[in-house]
């Protein structure tokens, strides 16, 4: 039977018709795989062979110590292979490619993770593979830039309108208009058009079944809360899905606070009160946009974070309150990368220390017997230049300068 494409009010599939057949042979492709245990078997072998499936658990016991509060708990999805959680998702929609008998995948990416795990995916299973990238992103997030084009990708820069997530996802539509009989969209995130959100959800759902099981081995109980940071939504519906039927655990999603309320100042959907219900690229959800329902202009410090819209399901979840989401500002999420860097030697992403940051507002308030959870979505090895410029570090800026003068003098 076929699934509506709702999440209450939200999601649908409002596309144009000449991209009909393509989504009904995405769709049966998707609930056919569901429904065929073979395909999962051969995803987790897949994932457990190629990708460091499951990824551990680590007890923050020195972040724990340091707040006095909650047991500190992580899940570490930086330690899969391109380093975040990105890859469950795309070794997934690899395997569908091949059912569907597709020779070519085209992706957006925003921080450049889901770009190099698209690339990579394409490079393990031999398909030919184009990346679109906002011009604004390929700047800010240039050794991700350099990656996909060593695996073989086609790195397409999109300068049209901010530059940024939401323009990558626009132009790589256009590109699928055109190529829809050999290519497959390897949508990055849990939204656009039905079945993508579902089909990215259930792909993403190895990280709360695994979490779930191994936060009751090594604490000894549920975690009272479980954080995830939220950008489109992919890394928080995998943690939250393993925890959907647990009432007891609270669910905390983490927007981009950006520089504060406002709006221009900041990527915060369900947090902040600017935005409003609308549709657009292909779903309805809320998106950051004007009376007119044009558009508008975001800002995060971390490039992942940086879309307009948000997943469907997360937002028939916050209506429903079965999410919390709080929204954390860029100089909270540079304190919370560089206590955690300090205290645990783990270095977690622009995106995923927004996660950090609300935790770390909200441990100390809680009891030391309780526990909560935090979703590594990645690793900040990609945020290299944006961190360092974020700390303001002397010795980085010494460096630049002096291979600038190295490449300008060559």
């Amino acid at each position: 039977m076929k699934h509506s494409g709702y999440h209450s009010r939200f999601g649908g599939a409002f596309i144009p018709e000449i991209l009909q057949t393509t989504f009904d042979e995405l769709e049966i492709a998707y609930l056919t795989a569901k429904d065929d245990p073979t395909f999962w078997a051969e995803y987790m072998h897949l994932m457990g062979t190629y990708s460091c499936r499951p990824t551990p658990i680590t007890f923050a016991e020195n972040l724990t110590n340091h707040f006095g509060g909650a047991q500190i708990y992580i899940k570490r999805e930086d330690l899969n292979h391109t380093g975040a959680h990105k890859a469950n998702n795309v070794m997934g929609q690899g395997l569908l490619t091949k059912r569907m008998g597709k020779t070519r995948v085209i992706a957006e990416t925003g921080a450049g993770q889901h770009g190099v795990a698209t690339a990579t995916m394409a490079a393990k299973f031999g398909f030919d593979c184009t990346i679109y990238m906002g011009a604004v992103d390929v700047e800010r997030q240039r050794p991700n830039v350099f990656w996909m084009e060593q695996l073989g990708a086609t790195v397409v820069p999109v300068t049209d309108g901010s530059g940024t997530l939401k323009d990558a996802i626009n132009e790589a539509f256009r590109d699928w208009v055109t190529n829809m009989d050999n290519t497959h969209y390897a949508l990055g995130t849990a939204c656009g058009p039905y079945p993508f959100p579902d089909m990215v959800t259930w792909f993403q759902s190895v990280i709360g079944t695994e979490a779930r099981e191994q936060i009751q081995t090594y604490a000894g109980r549920l975690p009272s809360r479980a954080y995830a940071c939220v950008g489109g939504g992919s890394n928080a519906m995998g943690l939250f899905s393993g925890f959907m039927d647990d009432k007891e655990v609270e669910l905390v999603g983490v927007e981009a606070g950006g520089r504060g309320p406002g709006m221009g100042e900041h990527a915060a959907r369900l947090a902040y009160d600017d935005a409003s219900v609308g549709v657009a690229q292909g779903y309805k959800t809320y998106f950051l946009q004007d009376k007119d329902g044009q558009m508008q202009e975001t800002h995060s410090i971390s490039a992942g974070l940086d879309y307009v819209g948000v997943s469907p399901i997360l937002a028939h979840l916050h209506e429903t309150k079965r999410v919390r989401f709080e929204a954390a500002e860029d100089k909270d999420v540079v304190a919370a990368m560089s206590l955690t860097i300090k205290k645990e030697g783990l270095i977690p992403a622009l995106e995923t220390s927004h996660a950090f940051a609300q935790a770390f507002k909200e441990a100390p308030e809680m009891d030391k017997d309780e526990v909560i959870l935090i979703n590594q979505s990645g690793r900040a090895d990609k945020d290299i230049f944006t961190v360092a410029d974020a700390l303001k570090d002397p010795k980085w800026e010494e460096f630049i300068i002096a291979k600038a003068k190295e490449y300008s003098n060559a």
